[in-house]
């Protein structure tokens, strides 16, 4: 579990960490934490320890702009090539690629899949459909660290989170979901306060039908705890499933 670093195709260094698979390896998982997390969050380790003990290896790292990478965190706009230099080293370990990304994390390897059609599947967990938050306190706040200068010091000095102050306006993820041809689940929380579990409904409707849907009972925003078994099943249910062979759309 030593941190290593790998270097994106701009340039970003991040670190990362491997956990191996107890067992014979099955798969490697590239898991992607949300915004303000890390690969040593505590949430984001549960996940990892629960899919190494089924028999995954896994490669998780700091995103672009967050605690000891590199680069700057874009909300949406690069954080995909980060899950790129992820995969490219998962790939030095198995032929056998999962990504599975929470929140910030669920865009960026929604994203990434649009690109890599050689990925086993992707799983995107409390991933948002549009650029758009509820009116809560949770995702005014997120707001406020993203859209103000007061806001991102903040997030820098408090939170290890560097933040570009240009918003490179991304396509929503909900436009992504129709070009991914790999196994797609689609995860979400009933009691997320964060991204409504109609973000989730809106994405696997734009996938066209080939994509899994899973609302869990009681879970949260990101890798709650409650989601563990159902991110393990989903990522037994891309091993088994084939990849689409319809083409992209436009």
């Amino acid at each position: 579990m030593s941190p290593f670093t790998i270097t994106t195709a701009d340039g970003v260094v991040l670190t990362a960490r491997r956990h191996p698979a107890v067992g014979r390896r099955r798969s490697v998982v590239v898991l992607v934490h949300g915004f303000t997390a890390s690969k040593d969050h505590p949430d984001v380790l549960a996940v990892a320890e629960a899919l190494a003990s089924a028999g995954h290896d896994v490669v998780s790292y700091d995103a672009r702009g967050h605690h000891t990478s590199g680069g700057l965190c874009t909300l949406g706009h690069s954080e995909w090539l980060d899950v790129a230099a992820a995969a490219d080293v998962a790939r030095d370990l198995d032929d056998r690629v999962v990504t599975v990304g929470a929140s910030l994390g669920g865009v960026a390897v929604l994203r990434h899949a649009t690109h890599d059609r050689d990925l086993t599947g992707v799983v995107a967990v409390s991933s948002p459909a549009r650029w758009r938050l509820p009116r809560n306190v949770r995702s005014m706040f997120s707001a406020f660290l993203t859209r103000t200068r007061v806001g991102r010091a903040f997030a820098e000095r408090r939170l290890g989170v560097k933040i570009d102050p240009v918003w490179a306006d991304p396509p929503p993820p909900v436009d992504l979901t129709g070009r991914i041809r790999v196994p797609l689940a689609v995860i979400h929380g009933d009691a997320d306060q964060v991204i409504p579990p109609t973000a989730a409904a809106q994405l696997v409707d734009r996938a066209g039908g080939s994509a899994r849907l899973e609302i869990v009972p009681g879970m949260g925003h990101a890798f709650d705890p409650l989601g563990i078994p159902v991110i393990l099943d989903a990522v037994d249910w891309a091993l088994r499933r084939p990849a689409a062979e319809s083409p992209a759309r436009p």
